[in-house]
């Protein structure tokens, strides 16, 4: 019998625990999840935090798939599917347009709701900052960064069956 598809956004600050409870939430809903990591780390200090992810999932039935973009995953109809993170999609997407943010949310959108489209019967955990919750930056990159991302957490939260916000490590649902 055929479940229906299920989206769950978990969003919060950085450090606050949405990529641990993401994990938890996957390894409850099936033995062998799939890991998308969405990062190219570019320097020492991302290494190391990459370093953090993988070994907490060392051992634990996950597969890891590697991708600069959702278009690159292939396949996950019927499986559960952890994402980490939409904040790296969207940076990719922002990077690979020139910084032009309107283009890079089209590209983002666009890649997410057809690898929404193709994952029949799955369960999407999405993790993704919420990276606008501050003063507004000095630096128009910045700026645009932060608009994009929050246009792009819009989307996905509006698709999802479950939102999470993260506070200090303790997952508040929203929706």
């Amino acid at each position: 019998m055929n479940r229906p598809l299920r989206i769950i956004l978990i969003t919060g600050g950085q450090r606050s625990g949405k990529s641990e409870i993401a994990e938890r939430m996957a390894l409850e809903s099936s033995a062998n999840p799939v890991y998308v990591a969405t990062c190219k780390p570019l320097d020492e200090e991302m290494i190391r935090r990459v370093d953090v992810h993988k070994a907490r999932r060392e051992g634990c039935g996950w597969t890891t798939v590697e991708a600069l973009t959702l278009a690159e995953v292939g396949s996950v109809a019927g499986k559960t599917v952890l994402i980490d993170s939409a904040t790296m999609l969207a940076s990719n997407a922002f990077f690979a347009c020139g910084e032009n943010e309107s283009e890079a949310l089209a590209a983002a959108v666009a890649d997410f709701d057809k690898f929404v489209a193709l994952a029949s019967d799955a369960t999407i955990i999405i993790v993704s900052d919420e990276i606008g919750l501050g003063g507004v930056s000095g630096n128009v990159m910045t700026r645009r960064f932060t608009d994009l991302q929050g246009l792009f957490n819009r989307h996905i939260a509006e698709l999802s069956t479950d939102v999470f916000f993260i506070v200090s490590g303790i997952p508040v649902k929203i929706k």
